[in-house]
């Protein structure tokens, strides 16, 4: 069968009946190997924050399940290219999904991934501050190049979102909220968000739901080989809102490897998506009791 090429256009016109039909029947990583284009001349910023034109950020959950053939997607006006080796995550139990990078080739870099939390519901998910409001419900470290993606839900946090429509909130606001839950510290919100450094954020609608992107540092960097006072833990995540609670992915390396890798985290968090819901899918207000 010949390698399918698929159009932004084209996809944006599939029934909704097709899409549906892409999901999975249960929760696991499908090793669907995908060329994307990257570029080492870009600046993270601008490449982080695409415009609603970019297509790996638009349409890349469609094209992940309509063939298992691999797919070549086009890049987004980039000049100095390679090509990104990408594989899908799909968790059926909380329904979202998300690229991530296998290799590089061009700078010979094979990513080695290892699963360090399998997906679970909220409510027995590892919590990542003492009120446990704020959970991680899957994780995936590459310790030899210090990534870490990590997916992690919780409630909003009224005291930075002043409103209960989430249309009035900003991407900036959605951080504050956010980071002020991460802290594993026993200590107040306002404690834990100086130590994070928002450096940007930009919000963009998708399929009618507002998503929030944001780049931030974190001072304090979890590994014990940073000697470095200024070596800090590079961020950027993305966060969605639904049935109450805010869906984030995020995306983590060391500030002096942000030049490398930062473009192709960009591109993970670019591809994150909350999926319609299944048999499977466990609302963060189910059971709260069940620790199982």
């Amino acid at each position: 069968m010949a390698m399918a090429l698929l159009s932004p256009q084209t996809l944006s016109f599939l029934p909704n009946t097709h899409r549906n039909q892409v999901i999975p029947r249960r929760c696991r990583v499908q090793e669907k190997i995908v060329s994307c284009s990257s570029s080492s001349s870009m600046a993270p910023k601008p490449s982080f924050f695409l415009s609603s034109s970019g297509f790996c950020r638009r349409r890349v959950l469609l094209l992940l399940g309509l063939s298992s053939l691999p797919l070549v997607l086009p890049s987004p006006g980039c000049r100095a290219e390679e090509e990104l080796k990408m594989a899908s995550m799909v968790d059926e139990i909380n329904a979202y999904t998300y690229m991530y990078p296998l290799e590089l080739p061009s700078k010979k870099v094979v990513l080695k991934w290892a699963e360090s939390r399998r997906p679970e519901r909220y409510s027995s998910a590892a919590p990542l501050s003492p009120d446990a409001r704020l959970r991680i419900v899957s994780e995936r470290v590459d310790f030899v190049d210090n990534l870490i993606l990590s997916v992690s839900i919780g409630p909003p946090n009224f005291q930075f979102l002043k409103s209960t429509d989430k249309t009035l909130w900003t991407a900036k606001d959605v951080a504050d909220s956010v980071l002020a839950d991460k802290s594993a510290l026993r200590v107040t919100s306002t404690q834990r968000m100086a130590e994070s450094s928002v450096l940007d954020t930009h919000s963009d609608k998708i399929d009618g739901e507002p998503y929030w992107y944001y780049e931030y540092l974190v001072r304090k960097s979890p590994t014990k080989s940073a000697q470095e006072s200024n070596l800090y833990r590079h961020n950027i995540a993305s966060t969605v809102e639904r049935d109450g609670f805010f869906y984030t992915l995020n995306a983590s390396t060391l500030s002096k490897q942000w030049d490398q890798m930062g473009p192709v985290l960009e591109k993970t968090v670019a591809s994150f998506r909350l999926l319609p819901s299944t048999e499977s899918y466990v609302p963060p207000y189910k059971d709260p009791w069940r620790f199982w």
